[in-house]
């Protein structure tokens, strides 16, 4: 009958390097910065704003009554938070899907060297470094009525009156969502380069020996070999496209469209919770949890999609 040798206890002499003189409760020094930062900036405004939700705090003191659900009964029954909501939800419904599979195509085409390509993918990635706000500025100017863009298409004969891309309610939304298609679309194609430099090269040449041509390749071995990031990636942008801000902020002159049509969830939580005369911090509040509820549940949908397929 074998007997277990207990491993013996590690004296000074046994111990590596400086943690020899290490206490027991440094290590803890390390994580607790960490933990700290996290509780302060991350957990304590969660569990405030939560709290908040429940009073008529007032934006510039921040300090109210008790008032149960009346912030979220008057929310629910407020016709412009439903049409922010609707914006925020089909700003995400459609950018996602197209930012999820856009940078891939385009990763997939530019992975093989041709001369030139360095160039490309620096020049490609100047968007995703660049200011947001410089960059809907820019959009602003050439977007509006007598923006080139419209002039453009007057000339040629497209259209007869310019186009309103910063005034009609689904124009300047969709306006947003090129802004947010075109500076997000580098970044998430060098994380799909990476995802791909790690797919197996002999799939590709197994599946070419059998007959497969390029879209069966794609669909079969390349999709398949990078299924972790495109879910990675369809969290991050929903979660990013749901707190949709600056885009349609600024093309709108912080407007949010005609009548406030195409504004967001959080512009709505903006417009409720820190305006000085007429906004209340405790309606706001409750908007701001309920858009994280909604956010929790595009990303349980997105992973439970993710693993379905």
């Amino acid at each position: 009958m074998s007997t277990r040798v207990k491993p013996k206890k590690k004296t000074p002499e046994t111990v590596n390097g400086a943690a020899r003189y290490r206490k027991r409760w440094v290590p803890w020094l390390w994580v607790g910065a960490p933990i700290v930062i996290v509780f302060i900036f991350y957990i304590y405004p969660f569990i405030n704003t939560f709290i908040l939700s429940f009073t008529d705090a007032d934006p510039l003191s921040g300090r109210g009554d008790p008032v149960g659900l009346q912030n979220y009964m008057a929310m629910f029954k407020d016709p412009t938070f439903w049409t922010a909501t609707l914006n925020s939800v089909v700003y995400a419904l459609i950018v996602v899907p197209l930012m999820t599979m856009i940078p891939l195509l385009l990763a997939v085409l530019v992975k093989e060297w041709v001369p030139g390509i360095g160039i490309f993918r620096s020049l490609y990635y100047i968007p995703a470094v660049s200011s947001l706000v410089v960059i809907s500025l820019g959009w602003q100017a050439m977007l509006k009525d007598d923006g080139w863009l419209n002039v453009l298409l007057k000339n040629i004969g497209v259209v007869d009156q310019p186009v309103p891309f910063l005034t009609g309610r689904w124009w300047l939304l969709i306006s947003a969502m090129l802004i947010t298609l075109w500076q997000g679309i580098p970044y998430y194609m060098l994380m799909y380069m990476a995802a791909l430099a790690n797919v197996d090269r002999s799939l590709y040449e197994a599946a070419e020996i059998d007959g497969a041509n390029a879209f069966q390749r794609f669909f079969h071995v390349t999709i398949p070999g990078v299924r972790l990031m495109m879910a990675l990636v369809a969290t991050l942008v929903s979660i990013g496209c749901l707190k949709i801000f600056t885009e349609v902020q600024l093309l709108s002159n912080g407007t949010g469209g005609i009548g406030g049509r195409s504004q967001t969830l959080t512009m709505y939580i903006r417009g409720e919770g820190l305006d000085p005369l007429y906004g209340s911090l405790g309606a706001g509040s409750a908007a701001a949890v309920f858009l994280f509820f909604i956010t929790v549940g595009f990303i349980v949908l997105s992973q439970r999609l993710s693993d379905e397929r």
